[in-house]
Formats: structure tokens, sequence, C-alpha cells
């Protein structure tokens, strides 16, 4: 249905290009023509259908890069991705060499290499700032692209000659353009000209295969024949002829404009601003001049004349009057006329507003089936369908439409054809976004790994032997065999080597501050204590934390009914698409609600990601039911805030809100505290006031806790007597360690939202030493470009100071002053009128940390960053960015010798951090920087300092694992039946090559994290995807990793026979069984089984007890195992 009706529309447009001879006059050289009326999306639809039609390369050239962003989307849906291009500039400023944007440079580079490379005509988007820039020529590009297919010729140390003279990089693993690795037979490079690297492997001389692969994973995606590595070509110091963009393309192309005036003054504009640029320029460095880099108006209006183009006129700028139509008609003529320009008219009107009233929506769809239109609404979504559906099944006259998913720029009615076309995010005035392909951008997860990445000297726990000093891996000799090991050392120079399958039992110490932990001599009994006493402490807490979680389990709370229309109608009024975590996030909520236990849900998302959006459409389910809601904030501002945005929000509901803080009068106050008290107050949001026990509350259903970082012990502890059993909901960016911690145990429910809105662009964070140079042209350029800026100064007594040397430094500039002992009637009006752009920058206190939403800030300074915590500089650094607009933080700190080591940690860590959505990982390293403490009390982290954070884990968890055997079996019935592990972990002996050998894998941190990957494998078809992954990154593996695959599945079976240590030896194979003799293991099947085994093959194998060290042990021992793969099938057989 749905594709059809997007075919007729289709149709349509081929029909229309048709009759107006569209191709005809596209294929005239250097014809000049209009095409006007055409409205929204109407244009894409009509170039898409032309584009289709003739054979000839098109540009299309906006206004500005937004619009062009928004039609390259709709042509993207409408022809194949592969022949839609866009084409950006590179960079922000003129000769800011190191401003330049990777992601853009790989775009230009692609379509400069598609235009070259003789494909099939392709459609590029672009607007004037990329035009601006000049382009290498033709022949240089060539000279410098070096191209390859498969089956060629080509030995691999000339490819790694010729990367290394386009200044490519070689590196371990390649990460970003301009890279590459070699490895064994493997070339991996990433070429400008596209956005994913290549992997070449080669055959002796000859070109084996060509894929291309995943930065993140390294993994390969698809295969290619034949590809073509080209150097940056957009790096301005080279001295090679350049010309204009409009010389590069092809003669033949199709120009289509907006609007030439406007183009060619934004050019000159901008030609002009880079003359400048140049004046300042050292003249000691020869720089090119700017006509040799870059293009004016003039220039490129000239060059115009010599292509075909069509100019997009809009003559009816607005609904005239029919009468005024004729006098309008006889103006075209004389004007086309005059300029003896051909004009081809068509007949389209903008979609009409609705303010969000579906009722005059209903009207106007029934009106344009009388008068023989044919409605189609286009979704962004197939939520936003079903929406509509829902919307208008609740009416009772029959409604002719069609949805497609398809999202559009901007809807439009075509007269001619008889066709209304409506956007979803128009009716309900949504912020529509469009999304560019981002070439490629910085990885997280590299970074997230870095955090754990062992290194030599780093201090690691081993749990059975304590505390001691990575030494590296190192291949030692077992019997005559090279065997892989990992080198610890102790105290007094004791030195262990462990192998590589015991990799499971160290791990990385993170205690405080990063102080040196003491080290102990091997053997020595201070470890085994150490463990014991905080094995015991650990178990009183995860006591009383299991009861806890039953004391919730048992509980019943009030059932909330599924979603009425009304929630329906609320969520479509969303004004942005919701993010895929956060329509998960929201889910979860509401099944919480839904159920019959109450909720305690932690909503961990980033700052701005739409956590306020989930806690609004929960409150607005509560009203719906009845109840009230208490929303607990931490600061006056936010209070206030939250109120605004609540009220904007629900304003079309019959929901009352309202809000307590230190700004309200006497009487308001009272005014509320009564509503509350007799139900007319639905919603209150406030500061702790509201855990006060005189508040009388009628029927409360759910508290929200936002910012829930930002409150203390005590204040939670007074919520614990209001929250008994009702629903709480827990928001924040960055949850405190023992937040953190709970969740992670699942004490309570966790939901992440960590995907971006849409056409976010990560936060640009600085960390500056404190200069008046840097701060004055910050200020500028954010003012230039029309924003505003926060300066955060935590000290109240100088604070003035600081605004008079910012107005002194940008006299021009407009300065408020905030800070929290003023009065607040004064401190509201200021941050309103900060918030309606009444001046330019707020000098603060923190105050504005929790919550102030300025979309227009997008520079945030922070002054003595070093002595704030972790989450407050994420949270203040949140202030900005919410927007679309690329956003600044600059750190202001002492040199970092000045600082203390905690300071310079966490100043470090925010520097890592500065992805979206990095909320979660600032709070995971917060974990690690501060230790969770004690989980239920007020004992703080000794003893996880003992141990390390990660061992503490380790044994928290298994703890767990035994109470709810034990102890809590009746609360977690539906654990027990699984089958019980008899055998938490086993060792291996052998004199076999178990390894990856050096010429395999020959970086150590490489090998030693797929020893930590392989450790972790659960599943046979895990372990099969783990083998192509390998494959995959370093080619055909040898005979050792096949025995170290093939070691890894004798562990699971050995595990499941109930062995706890196998020597592998002399062609002998040794199995210890469990050593406890009283174990309820000796009375499984799987035991008998054994038996029985043995008794079957009394040649090959013999089962005996045998008194060692630690008593009296029961053996198997199989005979003539000569190779791994024997000793595999041996086992499988049992």
């Amino acid at each position: 249905m749905q594709f059809l009706s997007k075919q007729n529309i289709i149709q349509n447009y081929e029909q229309t290009v048709q009759k107006k001879q569209f191709a005809q006059l596209l294929s005239i050289e250097k014809n000049h023509f209009q095409i006007s009326n055409l409205v929204g999306s109407s244009l894409s639809f009509v170039i898409s259908e032309s584009f289709k039609k003739s054979e000839k390369p098109f540009l299309l050239i906006f206004n500005d890069k937004e619009e062009a962003a928004y039609y390259l989307n709709d042509l993207e849906q409408l022809l194949s991705d592969k022949d839609v291009l866009f084409y950006p500039g590179s960079y922000r400023r003129p000769y800011q060499i190191e401003e330049v944007d990777n992601a853009n440079v790989l775009l230009r580079s692609e379509v400069l290499n598609r235009i070259n490379s003789q494909k099939k005509p392709a459609l590029i988007v672009t607007y004037p700032e990329a035009l601006f820039e000049q382009v290498v020529t033709k022949a240089e590009l060539n000279r410098n692209t070096l191209k390859i297919s498969l089956n060629d010729n080509l030995s691999l140390d000339f490819v790694n000659e010729v990367l290394f003279e386009y200044h490519f990089n070689r590196v371990d693993f390649v990460s970003e353009p301009g890279e590459f690795s070699v490895r064994g037979g493997i070339i991996d490079v990433f070429s400008f000209s596209h956005d994913e690297p290549y992997r070449i492997e080669f055959f002796g001389d000859e070109i084996e295969s060509i894929r291309t692969f995943d930065v993140e994973t390294q993994l390969s995606t698809e295969k290619l024949t034949k590809v073509s590595i080209m150097p940056n070509v957009e790096n301005k110091a080279l001295d090679e002829k350049r010309e204009s963009f409009l010389k590069y393309i092809s003669a033949k192309t199709v120009v289509f404009t907006k609007n030439i005036d406007l183009l060619t003054s934004t050019l000159d504009k901008l030609f002009i601003k880079a003359e400048e640029a140049f004046k300042k320029l050292s003249t000691a460095i020869n720089h090119a001049e700017p006509i040799e880099l870059f293009c004016n108006g003039e220039f490129i209006k000239n060059q115009l004349e010599d292509f075909t183009t069509v100019e997009i006129v809009n003559a009816r700028q607005t609904e005239l009057a029919s009468a005024d139509n004729q006098n309008l008609k006889k103006a075209q003529n004389i004007a086309a006329a005059i300029s003896n320009i051909k004009n081809i008219q068509f007949n389209t009107k903008p979609q009409p507003s609705f303010n969000k009233q579906f009722d005059l929506l209903i009207e106007n769809f029934l009106q344009n089936t009388k008068d023989g239109y044919t409605n189609y609404l286009f979704c962004d979504s197939e939520k936003q369908a079903d929406r509509f559906h829902d919307i208008f099944n609740d009416v009772d006259t029959k409604i002719q439409y069609t949805t497609i998913v398809f999202p559009l720029y901007q809807g439009f009615i075509d007269v001619d054809n008889k066709l209304v076309c409506y956007t979803d995010h128009q009716i309900f005035e949504r912020y529509h976004k469009f999304r560019l392909k981002n070439g490629y951008s910085k990885k997280q997860s590299l970074k997230l790994k870095e955090l754990t990445n062992l290194e030599i000297g780093d201090y690691v726990t081993h749990i059975d032997h304590g505390i001691g000093q990575f030494g590296g891996l190192q291949k030692i000799d077992v019997e005559g065999k090279k065997q892989e090991a990992i080198k610890l050392i102790y105290g007094d120079r004791d030195i262990l080597y462990i192998s590589i399958h015991s990799l499971h039992k160290i791990s990385k110490y993170t205690g405080k501050d990063g102080k040196p932990p003491k080290l102990y001599k091997l053997g020595s009994p201070a470890w085994k204590t150490l463990k014991q006493k905080t094995k015991s402490r650990i178990r009183h807490i995860a006591f009383n934390l299991i009861e806890l979680y039953a004391k919730r389990k048992i509980q019943k709370g009030f059932q909330y009914q599924p979603d009425s229309y009304l929630q329906h109608e609320l969520e479509a009024s969303f004004l942005y698409e919701d993010t895929p975590d956060q329509t998960s996030s929201t889910q979860d909520v509401k099944n919480d609600m839904e159920s019959e236990q109450p909720m305690d849900r932690l909503v961990c998302g980033d700052v701005g990601f739409g956590k306020t959006e989930v806690a609004i459409r929960a409150a607005f389910k509560a009203v719906d039911n009845g109840k009230q809601v208490a929303i607990l904030v931490p600061t006056t501002i936010l209070a206030f805030q939250h109120f605004k945005t609540f009220t904007e929000r629900l304003k079309n509901f019959p929901v009352t809100v309202e809000y307590l803080n230190r700004f309200r009068s006497a009487s308001q106050r009272k005014g509320v505290l009564e509503g509350l008290e007799n139900g007319s107050v639905d919603i209150v949001i406030g500061t702790h006031q509201l855990t006060n026990a005189t508040i009388k509350y009628k029927n409360l259903g759910l508290l929200i806790v936002d910012e829930e970082q930002k409150f203390g012990v005590a204040v939670k502890d007074k919520l614990k007597t209001i929250k008994e059993n009702i629903d709480t909901l827990t928001l924040t960016a960055t949850p405190i360690p023992r937040t953190l911690q709970f969740s992670l145990m699942a004490a309570r429910d966790l939901s992440i939202i960590s995907t971006p809105p849409p056409n976010r662009v990560p936060i640009e964070s600085h960390v500056i030493r404190f200069s008046e140079e840097t701060i004055r042209d910050a200020v500028r350029y954010e003012i230039q470009r029309g924003g505003q800026i926060f300066f955060v100064h935590n000290r109240i007594e100088n604070i003035k100071d600081v605004a008079g040397l910012i107005q002194r430094l940008v006299p021009d500039a407009k300065i408020g002053i905030g800070h929290g002992q003023m009065d607040g009637k004064k401190l509201e009006a200021l941050m309103l009128a900060f918030i309606n752009n009444e001046f330019d920058v707020l000098v603060a206190t923190t105050i504005i940390e929790s919550g102030l939403d300025v979309p227009n800030a997008n520079t945030i300074f922070i002054n003595n960053a070093n002595n704030f915590g972790l989450s407050d500089l994420h949270q203040m650094r949140g202030r900005v960015g919410r927007s679309n607009k690329k956003a600044f933080c600059y750190f202001i700190t002492p040199p970092y010798h000045m600082m203390t080591d905690d300071a310079r940690k966490r100043i470090q860590a925010i520097e890592l951090f500065t992805d979206l959505g990095s909320g979660i990982n600032i709070a995971m390293k917060d974990l690690e920087i501060r230790g969770a403490g004690d989980l239920l009390g007020g004992e703080q982290s000794g003893f996880i300092n003992d141990i390390g954070f990660d061992t503490y884990q380790k044994i928290l968890n298994e703890t767990i694992e035994e109470l709810k055997e034990n102890e809590f079996k009746d609360l977690y019935k539906e654990d027990s039946d699984k089958p019980k592990d008899y055998v938490k972990d086993i060792q291996i002996d052998t004199d076999f090559e178990i390894l990856f050998p050096d010429d395999y894998i020959n970086v150590i941190t490489e090998r030693l994290s797929l020893y930590n990957k392989l450790g972790e494998l659960k599943t046979e078809e895990e372990l099969l995807k783990f083998e192509a992954e390998i494959i995959d990154r370093f080619g055909e593996f040898p005979a050792q990793v096949e025995d170290l695959l093939n070691s890894v599945r004798i562990k699971w079976i050995a595990k499941h026979l109930g062995i706890e240590k196998l020597i592998l030896k002399q062609k002998r194979m040794i199995c210890y069984f469990i050593s406890d003799q009283q174990s309820s293991f000796y009375n499984t099947p799987v035991f008998l089984q054994v038996v029985k085994f043995v008794q079957n093959n009394p040649t090959t194998c013999v089962m005996k007890e045998k008194q060692t060290k630690s008593g009296l042990r029961l053996l198997l021992t199989f005979i003539k195992i000569t190779s791994v793969k024997k000793a595999l099938e041996t086992l499988q057989k049992i």
C-alpha cells in the first residue's frame, strides 16, 4: 500500500517533467532558464525525476549548509544513495590549517574521486562556503592516486613506499584517515577517498582480496574489486596548482542555483575575510595568496555562464487573490520577455499550519477530499504513522488519507496534480533535522578500552597471590617447548609467571588517587587474611543489599493502566524525534509502572539527551491515572526551569503544575500546599522542602528525583520514609559511585540513554592556562555567530573583577553577573533575561551547573577547573552544545605540576571523554578514582583500596551468588532450577605450544587483549566468531593458534565433567576432580557417566586416588595423547 502510494506520487512527477519538456531543455548546451513556484519538497521530486531522465551530472547550489543538507536527505531517499553526493566546505576559517574538519575533507575527496573515476553521472549537492575553496587540478589528482585492483601484480614493499610518499603514518591499528599498518601479508590503509579504511591481502606479489573494514571492531565489512588510495588533497600547505570546483566538474553538468546574487555576495564576504586573515599571517612562512586558494563571487558567476543553468525562483511568495493572479501573470511574462529567459511554471502551495489542532487538520483533510485532492501524510517513522492512526481512529467521521514512512523536508500542495503532501513534523511543529554522513568519527570504544588496558608497571591483583606489578608477556621454556606467560613482580623481587590460561585471575588494581599499593612477598599470609576480612565485610553488605531488594520484590504498589489516547497525543507532540534509547527507556518506565511491584529505576542519560521528556511522560501517565507526582530537584533555579518546561509541554492537557522554592512568597506557598492536600495540584516541583514531613499529599503515586548526584545522604534517607511503596524514577547524567554500584548489581533497574539526539556535535574541550588572549578570541567568535557565553567563576568575593576583566577585553559585550547570594527575584529575572538573549556573557558561580537550559549559549569557560569534581565538570560542560551548533568548552587550570594528583586525573578524564553520551563513562571513571564506599552506610572505601576495585567487584558478585544459593533460596526460586556449576575455574598445565606466535600478532597489548577475550568466551558459536575475526584481521592462523582455540574447548568440557586441574605432559592427560570429597557432585549423573566410561575403556584410561599436599584427590589418567586435538576428542567421547 505504502509502496504503491509513493510510486503514484513519483509517477505524477515523471509525467509532469515530460509534459514540461524538462529533459529537452536540459540537453541544450549552455541553456539558461528558470523554474518557479516549487515549494518545499516538491522541488526534490522534480529534480530527482529530471535527473533520472537526463543522462547528465547535476550540481545543486543551495543558499546555506542547512538547506543543502535537508534537500540532500530528500534526494538520497528518492534516488540511490550511490548517486547523491554532498560536497561540504573543509574548514571553519581561512588559513586556520589546524581547524580542518576531517570528516568534511573526507567527503570532499570522495566527490572529487567520483568525478574523476568516470562512473555514471552523479548528483552533487553543495553550498557557497564549499565552492569558495579551490581544489587540486585533475592532473595533480591523477598523479597522486594509487589505483589497486584484484589480482594486480604489486609487491607489498612498493605499496609501503608509495604510502610513505603520500605522507601516510604507519601505526599498529588504523583508526583515522592517513594511517596504514602492515601485518604479515595484510596492509590496512585509510584513504582520504572513502569513509572506511581498506584491508588489502597479498599472496606473494599478487593481490588476493580487498575489503573495507570497520575502525571500531577492526573487522571486514564488504569485498571490493578495485580501490583508489589518495592522500589529503585539502592540505593547503602544498604548493600544487588549484582551480575552482566548477572547472573540475564535467562541462556537461547542469547547475541548479537558488539565488545567484546571494551566492556571489556570500562568496565575496568570505573572500574579504580570507584577505584580512592573509594580511595577519607571519611573512616568515611562504603562504599562497588568497586568489590562488579561494574564489570570489565575480569569478564563480562568470564560470556559471558556461554551463546549462536552472535558476529556482519562487514568484508566488504570498498567496495572491485570483484577481491579482492575472496581473502577476502579466508581470511575469513581461519580466521573462525582458530577460529573454524561459520560465517553466509549476503550481504548488506550502503546507498550511495547524498549530497542533487536530480538528483543523481533520477538517482540512475532508475539504481536500471533497475538492478531489488525494491526502498523503509523510512520517519520519512507523511509530509516528501509528500515532496518526490512533488519533484519527478516535474520530467518528471517515477520513481518507495515506501514510507513507518517508521523511520529507517540507510538505506542499500540488494544485495541478491534485496532491496534498503533508509532513508529520510540520503538523506537530517538531524540529525536523538533517542527517549528514559523518565520514568518520574517533570512536569511543577505543578510549574505554584504554582505561582498562594493562601496561608494564601497572599494579594488578591476582586473586590467589595478592597485588603485584605487571611485567609484560614473556616466552618461557617448559621442557623444551615455548609457552607464553604473564610476568608478575611481588615484594622482595619475587617473580611469578602465570599461564595465559589463568588470565581471568588477574585484574587491574584501581585504588584511591593512584597511590601505589603495598606489595607483599609471595606466599606471605597477609594477603589471605586480608581477603578473608574483606570477604566477611562484603558478605555483610551483600546480605543487607539483597534484603532491601527482597523487601521491594514482596511489596505491592499501584498498578497503572496502559496508555490512553491522551498519552499518545502528548508523545506525538514532542518537538524532536525520539532516539532509540529514549524510546526504550520510556518503555521500561511504563512497564515498571504497569507492573504491581513499585518501580525503582535509574535513568542515566547525558546532559541534554532527553531525560526530562522521559520524566514528563511518566508524570503524565501518573496524573492520567489520577495520582499526584512530586519532582525533587537540587536547586532553586532548576525548580523554576522545570516548572517552565513542564507547563509548556502540558499546556494543552488538563494538568496543574506548581513549584516550591525559596523564590515563592508565603501565601503562594500556602496555596500550593493546600492544593496538594485537596488534590487540585497534580504535579509539584520543588527543592529539599518537598521531603518535609509537614507536607500532606492527597494521593502521591510517583516520585521523580532529578540530578540525583546532588543530594546528600540525609535527604535520601528522608526520601526512604516517603517512598516505601511508591514508584520512584531517578534521573542523572553522572550517577554517584554508590548509585551506579547499586544499579550494576541489580539492586535497582538501570536504563541508559546514550545516543545523542541527531544534529548534535560533540563539544570541543580545551584545557588552557588563564590567558586573556584566548578568552577574548573565544568570546568574540561566539558573539559574532550570535551566541552567548557562560563564564563560571566560583568565588563570590572577586566575581565582579572577573566580569570587569571580560568587559575590558571585549568592550562591546553585554555582561551579567549571577550568584547564589543575590535576592531571589533578582536572580530569577537575570536568568530569564539570559535565556531571552538580552545579554551576551553570564559570569556566574556554579549556580548554573544544575540545569539552566540556554540553547543559544555555546561557549563555556570554567575557571580553576581543578577545584571541581568530575561530575560537576561534566554537568557544566553540558550547559552548552544543546542545539546543533558546534560548542566550545574551556577548562582554565593552573599548570599540571601545581595540581593535586586527583585533580590532574579528573582533568585528563574529562578531556578524554568529549564524545556525546559519555556521562556513564565519566561515572565509571569516577567510581575508579573514588571507589564506591560502603554501599549501605557511612563506612568509606578503606578496604576497596587494599584489594583494588575489580577484585572487590569479583568477590562481591561471588558472595551474592552464594547468598542466593543458600540464605535467600526462596527469593530466587526461578534461578535454582539451573544446573549448578561445581567448577568455577580450571587450571591447565601443558608442554604443547599453545599461544599466539610473535610473527602472527606482534603487538603485545593486542595479544594480551585477545587472550583476555578468549577467556571470556562461553559458547561454541562465540568461539567460531572469534576465529573468523582473527583470520580476517591477521590472516590464516598457524597450528599453535589452532591448539589455543581447542584448549578453550577442552576447558569447557573439563569444567562440565567436574575437573579442577588438567595436566597435558609427556603424551599423557591427567585430570584432577573436585577436591572436596563431600561435594554433591559425586552423586550427579555427570560423574556416574565418567565412571561408566572408565569401566568400558580400561585400556586407554585409569582412575585412581592419590595422596597430595592438599589431601586425597581423585585422578583420571589417559595415555597416548599426542596432540591437543587428540585430547579434545578424547574428552568429547565421555
